[in-house]
């Protein structure tokens, strides 16, 4: 047990270890909380007396909730030891979080931009004191139900570090502790200011710190490889850990990795960092003296949407800059890391494509600006674009502010629908299983660990893969489901209209009301209304062909519907995710069993013989059960839901063409009604004209044409003449209840 005046620890409570000090979890002598004790050791009395105290100095200026707290400065009683007595983060760091197997390929994007939000409030502590914060628009409001970064408190933390003016020299993933918030969220505090001290923007410094995986090119070749030199680092050697550290928490992995690694092959690890391209953000060396490969985007493993990489990659390329003058300055860095901080994320589903989109965008900005950055990742042009939302049409208004689109999720998205009939790409994914190494036939203790966990993470790959797969194969029928719904919809509401307008027209032409006007005409003008009476037959035999083709549909989506609802029952009762979780389970038991043993100097023989099972075991139900199952599922579902997409693509291009149809008809019927008016209209002033002159020279009740005769008369065809514009009226609706239901919305081209 150690102590000072207020605090006591154990030894074995060991959290982390350096060059100059350790750090032991320590309780409050009254109180029992809490805290991490910094404990120097006899090495670090040796430094000047400056570099001793500069981080007692440095913490007590600095007061932000990404930053450890200083509680107090205390010495042990025997030795007389410094110790720091700051606040305890209880789950562990950035660096323990990267290296659990669960973490093997990156983190979750919600985690990755919490990392992001840590990294630039408290990175840009290297700012000059003149500098002016980035621009804010003063009216950034979130989408109503989605959370957001606040930009205030992003600028607030800002203002505070840039007063100090401080420089790091030491961020990685290490340095950086985690704690969890009272409603579980992840919270990111930067430690270890023992290499940190003052510099304005201008000036430089000549001292080496920090761990060479992370170093900038320039401080590894002198601090390293020990070559002379006779450079000045300026405060963007920080910016370059940042970008190593933002690139292993995307990935899992280092940015610049040579052959045999970073620690076995320094000379190459320079190289790769200097002879960087401008614009790439990886290099790595596969083979032994094997050339260089060059990486100018996040690997496919990254489970970072493609929405947040393509907001991402320009800012580690500008910060993983070899020339310091070519390299971002911590201004220009926080602006655009705050962009991204200040946007909102809609998810759009492309049901064409069968791929989820995270679209980042202002919530200040205009639809059209996210119709814009829709079509940068689906490449689906904004004239084309149309969206469900859960299972109804979202009209979305051009003009209108982002605020007014849905507030949405990656298992409540918003559909896009597009005219273009295309072949599904769904999700780009690797197998897992490529990256798992290979068992040696020899027991090797350690070996073995190291490969059981790469088994393990692979395994935590797949898992994550199989839901995202699933939850794909849940969109895709999902989305057919509402099309087909919707199809429906237009097909019932145009029959309707269409039978009701046979109904009509089979009235208008009964012989009766036609015999009596024949009758009362000249020969040309009877001429006229039998071939007006031939025109609206046809007519009417067209719109029974039309009432049949659209019943044809009916009956073909129905059947459609009916398949989309049995794979949706197959996809619910599907168990893959469980099982792989269940393997999972088994595969963590043998991880820790493989730790536990690495500590021993041997295995007996029947122990070897289990560890040899349990390994092969781990690979195979990795292998069975990702690539037998979920991937040959999700394959079929694809080429499944593309030949259904093929049908609703065939069957809204038909229903266009009957709504041409209709809309021809409709124009027959207009001239046709307009004929039978002109003929109406004829007959009517002739049977006036007739029977005042008969008035004039025979008395009412002789006329060879009774008056009331003559009134039903003309009120007859009157009446027909009305309700052949009703014919039209309703026409005219028909025409329009099709194209205001029709899916996807014409195209000018299609």
């Amino acid at each position: 047990m150690q102590s000072t005046v207020n605090y006591l620890w154990h030894t074995d409570d060991l959290l982390g270890q350096g060059a100059t000090a350790s750090v032991y979890k320590a309780r409050n002598k009254k109180s029992g909380e809490l805290v991490a004790v910094k404990v120097f050791n006899t090495a670090s009395y040796l430094r000047p007396r400056e570099v001793q105290v500069r981080e007692f100095e440095v913490l007590r200026k600095l007061n932000h909730q990404n930053i450890v707290k200083l509680f107090a400065v205390e010495e042990t009683g025997g030795s007389r030891q410094k110790v720091l007595v700051m606040e305890y983060c209880s789950s562990g760091s950035l660096l323990s979080v990267l290296e659990s197997p669960e973490n093997a390929f990156g983190l979750p994007e919600e985690e990755f931009l919490v990392v992001l939000r840590c990294v630039a409030r408290v990175n840009t502590l290297s700012g000059s004191k003149d500098r002016l914060p980035p621009k804010v628009s003063p009216r950034h409001e979130a989408v109503p139900g989605q959370r957001t970064s606040s930009p205030l408190s992003a600028v607030a933390g800002m203002n505070h570090l840039r007063e100090n003016g401080i420089v790091h020299r030491d961020i990685k993933p290490g340095n950086i502790l985690r704690l969890l918030g009272e409603e579980g969220q992840s919270i990111y505090k930067l430690t270890d200011f023992g290499a940190a001290r003052e510099l304005d923007d201008d000036e430089k410094f000549v001292s080496v710190y920090g761990t060479e995986e992370y170093l900038h090119p320039d401080m590894y070749e002198r601090a390293v490889l020990r070559k002379p030199q006779q450079k000045t680092f300026g405060v963007t050697v920080d910016l370059w850990s940042i970008g190593v550290t933002l690139y292993h928490a995307a990935t899992g992995s280092l940015p610049f990795i040579p052959y045999g690694g970073p620690r076995r092959n320094k000379e190459m690890m320079y190289r790769i960092t200097t002879e960087k391209p401008a614009g790439a953000i990886a290099g790595t060396q596969k083979q032994e003296n094997g050339p260089l490969e060059w990486s100018y985007t996040l690997p496919v493993t990254c489970r970072l949407s493609l929405g947040l990489q393509s907001q991402l990659v320009p800012i580690l390329a500008n910060i993983l800059e070899v020339e310091q003058a070519k390299c971002w300055g911590f201004d220009q860095f926080f602006a655009e890391t705050s962009d991204i901080l200040q946007r909102v994320v809609v998810h759009v589903f492309s049901l064409s494509q069968a791929v989820l989109h995270h679209v980042y965008i202002h919530a200040h900005n205009t639809i059209a600006i996210f119709l814009e950055a829709v079509y940068e990742q689906t490449r689906v042009a904004p004239q084309h674009q149309k969206f469900l939302f859960e299972g109804h049409f979202w009209v979305l208004e051009p003009n209108l502010s982002a605020q007014h689109i849905a507030h949405t999720t990656a298992s409540s998205p918003l559909t896009l629908l597009s005219t273009a009939s295309e072949t599904p790409m769904g999700l780009a994914f690797k197998d897992p299983a490529q990256d798992i190494p290979k068992f040696f036939p020899k027991v090797d203790l350690q070996a073995d660990y190291t490969t059981a966990k790469s088994v393990l993470g692979a395994g935590y790959q797949a898992l994550w893969l199989a839901r995202t797969l699933l939850a794909g194969q849940e969109l895709m029928l999902r989305g057919l489901h509402w099309c087909v719904e919707t199809l429906q919809a237009t097909c019932r509401r145009t029959l309707e209209v269409t039978r009701m307008a046979l109904l009509f027209l089979s009235s208008s032409l009964g012989t009766e009301r036609f015999s009596s006007v024949a009758g009362m005409t000249e020969m040309q003008e009877l001429k006229k209304v039998t071939e007006l009476r031939s025109r609206l037959r046809a007519l009417a035999e067209a719109l029974s062909r039309c009432s049949h083709s659209i019943t044809e549909s009916q009956t073909s989506l129905s059947n459609l519907r009916s398949e989309l609802l049995k794979n949706r029952d197959q996809v619910h009762a599907d168990r893959s995710v469980q099982q792989i979780q269940y393997c999972l389970d088994k595969m963590n038991l043998i991880y820790k069993q493989f730790k536990k043993s690495r500590m021993r100097p041997g295995l007996g023989y029947n122990e070897e013989q289990i560890h040899k099972l349990d390994n092969r075991l781990a690979k195979r139900l990795l292998l069975q059960l990702f690539q037998e199952t979920c991937v040959q599922k999700y394959q079929t579902s694809l080429v499944t839901h593309g030949r259904w997409m093929r049908e609703v693509h065939e069957t809204r291009n038909h229903l266009r063409m009957v709504s041409c149809s209709v809309a021809a008809y409709n124009t027959e019927a207009q001239g046709a009604q307009e004929g039978l008016s002109q003929i109406l209209d004829r007959v009517s002033h002739q049977l006036l004209q007739d029977r005042t002159k008969e008035a004039q020279v025979s008395p009412p009740l002789t006329a060879p044409y009774p008056s009331p005769a003559l009134t039903d008369l003309v009120l007859q065809m009157q009446e027909l003449c009305e309700e052949m514009k009703l014919l039209a009226f309703d026409l005219q609706d028909n025409n329009r209840v099709i194209e205001g239901l029709s899916w996807p919305p014409s195209a000018p081209d299609s």
